[in-house]
């Protein structure tokens, strides 16, 4: 596996500021970041059954993470936090980890909007604290 595809909900302040993250992290396994509901995840990925409504990893080899799985695949891509992926997918830290971020999500626009989430126009997403690159 080489590429991670993470399919994110594009109309959400705290999945915007969750991709702006995961942009500027340093990755072991390459990251696409694509919009849930863009033309290409459709083409790419409508067959998804949950594709827009919640957090989705694909690998370039076929395999599919969902929700808090699929946050975990995005911690074990990433060279800071690979570790913390292999703590929360094992043990009792597995059930307390797929409950938060089941609660988290149920929460995200919310919450988004609480934070103060990035103001998006076109394909161009900017942070309230400073501007983000525009998505590759």
């Amino acid at each position: 596996m080489t590429t991670l595809t993470v399919l994110y909900d594009e109309g959400c302040p705290l999945c915007l500021r969750c991709r702006d993250w995961l942009q500027h992290e340093p990755a072991l396994v390459r990251l696409e970041l694509l919009p849930a509901g863009s033309p290409a995840a459709q083409a790419r990925f409508g067959e998804v059954p949950w594709l827009g409504e919640e957090l989705v990893v694909v690998a370039d080899d076929g395999r599919v993470w969902v929700g808090a799985a699929a946050f975990i695949v995005c911690l074990w891509a990433l060279e800071g936090y690979r570790e913390w992926s292999f703590s929360l997918a094992q043990g009792s830290l597995s059930a307390v980890s797929s409950r938060f971020f089941d609660l988290l999500s149920s929460k995200r626009r919310t919450l988004g909007r609480l934070l103060g989430g990035p103001t998006c126009s076109g394909d161009r997403c900017h942070s309230l604290a400073r501007s983000a690159p525009a998505y590759r």
